[in-house]
């Protein structure tokens, strides 16, 4: 079978492997749809671990059902969590599920930029979800993203009446808008140094889009009528966001960290006024099962739209060409890789 192996940014080839083999508990998934995520571009995150088979934004068919597999059977479509939790440790019992060690450790085989995939029994047992019938694998893709939104705005206390902030407009961002939008929130602003990503934020339910450069707060309260927010959303790994977060939350309020900077970059962060005014900084990794069942719900029911996220789909031959495209950034937002696909 054809995969996509990551050695870095600019070199992921299309390599072949053979078909996985499952054992009892396992499952043979058909992958249809592969999303590339924003951290697979992060060359420091991912070039430690490579060459690798990245991918985890995966929805597809299933080929082939093992022993001792039950709810599931071939031909069933359905979203794969690569991660999922033991639900007995000490940090799910306490409902922190993206502490687990074994959610940290789990994975596909051999990853989603892949044909066929060998779904674990952990994943078989606890991280599979059927697709309504209509429900496409391209929308699935964003189920795992959505989640992790999801459990980022629970932890934020995003909800009416409550102004959101988000910096940086690329898919995660953009997901937050409409998520915030949805729960009811407002006013919704976002920044990012990108035009096309700036007029996105406001085709997804922004109120105002900002380019970050001058004093950010008063071209804030120009264009949306605020410049404190209740809760400011970092979807960016650069240090000038993280500075401009703590900058313009107000009392009281919520700076999340959804994104985070390279190791050894360190944000300077001014302790006593988080003190004295009530503020909170909390950080969002990942999701949990719960996380993704409400998720695939948003997306079936259309509360949150996600056809218009997508701007390229690809063959799995031209998976670096997509690559480039994640990491340029701009009007390229979902790419999805399409591993049946002809070239």
């Amino acid at each position: 079978m054809k995969v996509g192996v990551y050695y870095s940014n600019s070199d992921v080839r299309v390599e072949q492997l053979p078909v996985p083999q499952i054992g009892p508990g396992e499952f043979l998934l058909r992958v249809e749809a592969s999303g590339i995520c924003g951290s697979d571009v992060l060359e420091w995150y991912r070039k430690k671990t490579a060459p690798r088979v990245l991918g985890h934004e995966v929805a597809g068919t299933v080929e082939r059902v093992g022993p001792d597999v039950s709810g599931i059977y071939e031909g069933d479509r359905v979203f794969v969590s690569h991660h999922v939790p033991c639900n007995s440790c000490k940090y799910c019992l306490a409902g922190q599920h993206t502490a687990c060690e074994t959610l940290h450790s789990t994975n596909f085989d051999p990853g989603g930029f892949a044909q066929f995939v060998r779904v674990p029994q952990l994943q078989a047992d606890r991280g599979t979800f059927k697709l309504p019938d209509g429900m496409s694998c391209e929308q699935a893709v964003f189920i795992e993203p959505l989640a992790c939104v999801l459990r980022a705005q629970r932890l934020c206390r995003i909800g009416p009446g409550r102004s959101i902030l988000v910096l940086g407009a690329g898919v995660s961002g953009l997901l937050h808008l409409l998520l915030a939008r949805a729960r009811g929130a407002g006013p919704v602003a976002a920044v990012d140094p990108d035009a096309k990503r700036r007029d996105a934020a406001i085709r997804f339910g922004a109120n105002a889009a900002v380019e970050p450069v001058g004093d950010l707060a008063e071209s804030l309260a120009d264009t949306c009528g605020t410049a404190k927010f209740d809760t400011v959303v970092v979807c960016t790994g650069a240090l000038s966001a993280f500075e401009a977060a703590f900058r313009l939350v107000d009392r009281a309020g919520v700076v999340c960290a959804f994104a985070t900077p390279s190791p050894g970059q360190a944000v300077q962060l001014e302790l006593s006024r988080f003190w004295r005014s009530g503020l909170s900084l909390v950080t969002s990794y990942a999701a949990a099962p719960s996380d993704l069942a409400e998720a695939l719900s948003l997306i079936d029911s259309g509360i949150i739209p996600v056809d218009g996220l997508i701007t390229h789909r690809l063959p799995l031959d031209r998976i670096q060409e997509g690559f480039q495209l994640v990491c340029k950034g701009g009007e390229a937002l979902k790419v999805i890789i399409l591993p049946q696909a002809a070239e």
